[in-house]
């Protein structure tokens, strides 16, 4: 299914040339800014009918932001006059939904653009409409305001998504119709299963892929990805957007983790520890450093935060120091297998005093993964909110090793943070004795 555009461009340039010779100037700006009659697919325009919600669930490069962005605008023109924007995180919010390429303000001729202001974030149009920014990792900031429509970006990966998605629902009460529309890359978070499932209100899904939109994808983009993600798992869920479920024998599941999450932590720990598992190399398609912090509370175990990052070793020295502060953890752990006294020494360059417990690995990662998914099983470990990428490895992560690509850094941090936390789960040869520190109990700010 082609737009117009598109068709347009399939044709010779001969003919290509006759029809913008044939429009005026103002035709031709016309048709740069006609979603329904000139650019879009016909998958894109929003379907008719009695709905809730309008679902695309749709691969990378699809165009679903532009989608979300002339959706947006079709309501301010059709009367509503309080719309929520709501992203992942804030930077999302800013600089995709709103100022980015296929975002809000792209759709309007300079002269013509509504007013945006970052603090609040808002965009103001001329007969008074007025749509309002919020992030996922702030459910709250829903609680109070009131809306005709919303329109949500990748809600698979909305930190708390539960929570913000229920806050929503309190606000949608403006208007004879709200309405809410969605754009996002699956993933099988359980809101989004109850979502398409019709659970959560009237729900029309519109699918689609990457490949739908390769004429306005960089060609050189499109032979690589396909070259390389075509058929295999992650390419069916990015590309494809396939809603895939659990690998067989993964010894996490993402309805495990959801059962167990909470968006809340405890407001006293016994320990917390920030764990460490340094990449090979530093290079742009090094694996990231993993940085994970977990806390303790009795039996119960908790991941706080998931810090991992690329770059050189200060750089993830840095991250890993930062997390510690942040948590007001009581020693960074890190695995010394790749880089020897160097890990821990390139953290103390930074700081001297911080405690640090160095652990060696004995055994491969999905053994030493092993113990801490039956922790898991037993319902003892608490996510704080989502951790994306962290539970990708997770989830990926077999009895027989690794399915998915490069080293799950992330994944080996969560394991040696739990192992420090609940010890008698597995044993490793550690190469400097137990922490000094006293098990305390802690206010967290």
């Amino acid at each position: 299914m082609q737009s117009q555009a598109e068709k347009l461009a399939d044709r010779p340039k001969s003919e290509q040339d006759a029809f913008i010779a044939s429009l005026s100037l103002d035709e031709c700006e016309a048709l740069i800014y006609d979603w329904r009659g000139f650019n879009a697919r016909p998958n894109q325009i929003a379907p008719g009918g009695d709905w809730d919600i309008w679902l695309a669930l749709a691969g990378r490069g699809f165009g679903k932001t532009r989608m979300g962005a002339e959706w947006v605008k079709e309501q301010v023109e059709a009367g509503c006059m309080r719309i929520a924007l709501i992203a992942e995180t804030q930077k999302d919010l800013e600089k995709v939904m709103i100022e980015g390429d296929s975002g809000l303000l792209s759709l309007y001729p300079e002269s013509q653009r509504p007013k945006y202001t970052k603090k609040p974030v808002e965009i103001k149009w001329a007969n008074g409409a007025i749509a309002s920014g919020y992030n996922a990792t702030e459910p709250n900031q829903l609680r109070g305001p009131q809306f005709d429509a919303a329109w949500g970006d990748e809600i698979a990966k909305w930190r708390y998504a539960r929570e913000t998605w229920d806050q929503l629902q309190f606000g949608l009460r403006l208007g004879n119709d709200p309405r809410v529309f969605l754009s996002t890359t699956p993933r099988p978070i359980q809101l989004l299963k109850d979502i398409i499932a019709g659970q959560e209100g009237e729900v029309t899904v519109t699918h689609g892929k990457t490949t739908d939109n390769r004429s306005n994808l960089s060609s050189k983009f499109m032979k690589k990805i396909l070259k390389r993600y075509e058929g295999t798992r992650l390419g069916r869920q990015e590309l494809d957007a396939e809603l895939l479920g659990d690998i067989p024998n993964a010894l996490w599941s993402l309805t495990n983790i959801d059962l167990y999450r909470t968006p809340n932590k405890p407001e006293h720990f016994d320990r917390i520890v920030v764990a460490v598992d340094p990449a090979v190399t530093n290079t742009e398609r090094s694996d990231a450093h993993g940085i994970v912090a977990c806390g303790q509370v009795g039996q119960e175990g908790y991941v706080l935060a998931d810090d991992s990052t690329k770059g050189t070793p200060e750089e993830w020295a840095r991250a890993a120091i930062s997390c510690y502060d942040k948590c007001q953890a009581d020693c960074i752990v890190v695995e010394v297998n790749q880089g020897g006294d160097m890990v821990a020494s390139t953290i103390k360059t930074i700081r001297q005093n911080i405690p640090i417990r160095e652990v060696r690995a004995s055994r491969g990662k999905h053994v030493r993964a092993e113990p801490i998914s039956s922790l898991y099983q037993q319902g003892r470990v608490h996510h704080v909110g989502a951790f994306i990428e962290l539970e990708t490895e997770m989830t990926m992560m077999t009895s027989a090793g690794y399915t998915g690509e490069g080293s799950p850094d992330r994944l080996d941090a969560l394991v040696w943070g739990m192992t420090e936390l609940f010890p008698s789960m597995i044993r490793e040869p550690a190469k400097t004795p137990p922490p000094l520190v006293i098990p305390r109990a802690r206010r967290m700010g």
